[in-house]
């Protein structure tokens, strides 16, 4: 999958102002979450908390659209009405796979 195939929505807002209330990442990444064999909740692949810099972010998959168009949109607009910095995932997978380690 390429890079710039995801992107990264930060728990701040375009103004620099800190996105309140700071578990927003949480909620929306447990609804499209699910329950594994072992009964522990398991974050879906295409939408995933992240700490990047030492900030919490939200990394969406771009394919999400193509699998849950409405879930992709709810996203994205949350995003948007919210005025939270999107941007592209420009980091490596090796970068990526630390990075998420951290997070959980």
């Amino acid at each position: 999958m390429e890079q710039d195939s995801r992107l990264v929505i930060e728990g701040v807002q375009e103004d620099g102002r800190k996105f309140r209330p700071s578990d927003w990442i949480e909620r929306i990444s447990a609804n499209l979450a699910q329950f594994g064999p072992d009964h522990r909740l398991r974050y879906a692949k295409s939408v995933s908390p992240c700490v990047i810099n030492g900030a919490r972010c939200l990394v969406v998959e771009r394919d999400l659209y193509r699998k849950d168009p409405a879930a992709f949109e709810f996203i994205l607009d949350f995003a948007r009405s919210n005025q939270l910095r999107i941007v592209e995932d420009r980091r490596t997978e090796q970068q990526r796979v630390e990075q998420d380690r951290r997070s959980g």
